[in-house]
């Protein structure tokens, strides 16, 4: 009997690597083509690549919810078959099982034309926001919330229809567990913003007034990635016009970042957070390319990747005592005045402002609240797409006490509804608190964990992340992984903690 018990479990699994690999192969090629769609392809071809790009997403769709998938699930998560399975074939049939069970319902077509929709849609938002015109974008995201709320209800949930989107992002994630995270980080936040605006030590601003030449910042982003750790032999940077990194493989992982001349901390910080996620990417273990395991743990443990690197490393004195120098080597008039302390004060000023990616490290987690609140709401059926440019600038006033003038530096500002990621927002919030976290854990195994940043030795932070979080990929959950990495479940204690710390030497409170 034990025999005929391996030969099952043995087909099966022949089987479903097979299909492991396929579904891997067509998702690498359709992040190529997001990433050419965004960075390199000609406008008016972009409709039809649309509609391609939707057709082999489909494609991918029916492979992962297909009757054959569904048997091969059956198979090998059955009692008597599954303790044949070494640890990483067990995560891996996780992961499907999760997808399959959520969107076997969803029937291929409406899948396609959703794809289609969303494909679509970024161009009409690229173009909405250049012209600040919210009406050309609206009849899009009109069409991708109800599509959302058809998912949700696909997906199933306990208490609220938002929970199925979050999921889709951090897996088990609920609003029941986020709220009283986020509230207590809401609370603590808002107090330290009145204590800096009150403290009457504000920081050097000025010296980022003034212009900085584009090529100039291009060659200082490609002069510090290889030193912080991204591999430029497996990856590659470009602009556009929303910063994000794209994988297609393990070793092609590309990088996007925005530069503005009279903005010059935009690109510095925009490279050095999504080197965070590129070089997260590259980490993961060889043996999971290929799979299915092959990208990391979920949004907020990469958001912790890319925040971790661009604030708790990138906005450190010791990381500008290290690179400073060679900054003022590009830029020596603009820096010629400048001291260490001054330069340090002002990246990490804190200003109440309209845009999310260039807003300080702790009005930030306002901007993603307000984000949160309105998907809540939009999914929960309180608000329709048409009220949220209204609903937007009042919440904007209400958090951070600013009103944009414009739909363009207000509800036209983020790129992610309009490839229904609606459940994403909230995972760059989590990612600062899983930073902080591991923060404190690598500054108890490393002691001198801020002297390497001051040598330049990037390498031996590097390797502890790798060894840590980066090598895994998605062998664990989220929950799984902040618990094996620092001993504890999700703590936002540990935040606070830090954004006080580090306010209160920079304003003096």
């Amino acid at each position: 009997m034990e025999k005929v018990v391996d030969q099952t479990v043995q087909t099966a699994l022949e089987k479903f690597n097979a299909l492991d690999e396929k579904i891997s192969h067509f998702s690498s090629i359709i992040g190529l083509a997001d990433w050419d769609s965004k960075v390199m392809a000609p406008k008016k071809g972009r409709n039809i690549f649309a509609k391609a790009t939707g057709t082999l997403r489909t494609e991918v769709f029916k492979l992962s919810v297909s009757q054959e998938m569904g048997d091969l699930l059956a198979t090998l998560t059955a009692p008597e078959h599954a303790e044949h399975l070494d640890k990483v074939t067990r995560a891996r049939i996780r992961e499907y099982k999760d997808y399959y069970q959520k969107s076997k319902s969803i029937p291929a077509d409406l899948f396609q034309e959703y794809s289609v929709l969303t494909a679509q849609a970024n161009d009409a938002w690229e173009e909405a926001r250049e012209t600040n015109d919210f009406a050309h974008y609206l009849p899009f995201l009109e069409k991708i919330v109800e599509f959302k709320r058809k998912f949700a209800e696909i997906y199933g949930y306990e208490e609220h229809p938002y929970d199925a989107l979050l999921d889709e992002f951090e897996p088990g994630l609920t609003v029941k567990r986020l709220d009283p995270l986020f509230a207590k980080l809401r609370e603590s936040s808002v107090k330290l913003l009145e204590r800096i605006q009150q403290s009457g030590n504000p920081t050097p601003d000025e010296i980022f007034e003034q212009s900085y030449d584009i090529e100039k910042q291009k060659e200082f982003n490609r002069y510090i990635l290889p030193l912080i750790g991204f591999d430029m032999n497996a990856g590659r940077l470009d602009e556009t016009v929303h910063p994000f990194a794209q994988t297609v493989t393990i070793g092609d992982v590309r990088l996007t970042t925005r530069y503005l001349e009279n903005n010059v901390r935009s690109a510095l910080f925009g490279t050095i957070h999504e080197a965070g996620h590129g070089i997260y990417e590259q980490h993961v273990n060889p043996a999971y390319e290929e799979t299915v395991l092959q990208s990391g743990a979920s949004f907020g443990i990469h958001e912790s990747q890319s925040r971790f690197l661009e604030n708790m490393v990138g906005r450190s004195k010791e990381f500008w005592t290290y690179f400073y120098p060679e900054l003022q080597k590009y830029f020596p008039e603009q820096l010629k005045n400048v001291d260490l302390n001054n330069f340090y004060r002002a990246v990490n000023a804190v200003q109440p402002s309209f845009i999310r990616v260039e807003a300080d490290e702790l009005t930030y987690n306002l901007h993603i609240m307000l984000r949160y609140e309105i998907e809540k709401a939009l999914i929960g059926g309180e608000i329709e797409a048409k009220e949220l440019p209204v609903v937007w600038n009042k919440k904007m006033q209400d958090y951070l006490g600013v009103t944009p003038s414009t739909d363009t530096e207000g509800v036209l500002q983020d790129v992610h509804w309009s490839f229904g990621g609606i459940g994403y927002f909230p995972s760059y919030s989590l990612g600062n608190l899983y930073a902080a976290q591991i923060l404190r854990t690598i500054q108890k195994e490393i002691p001198d964990f801020f002297n390497h940043i001051e040598n330049g030795r990037f390498d031996v932070i590097q390797d502890w992340l790798k060894e840590n979080i980066h090598q895994y990929g998605k062998l664990y959950t989220p929950n799984e992984l902040i618990v094996k990495v620092t001993g504890e479940e999700l703590n936002a204690e540990y935040l606070v903690e830090y954004l006080e710390k580090k306010y209160s030497e920079v304003y003096g409170l």
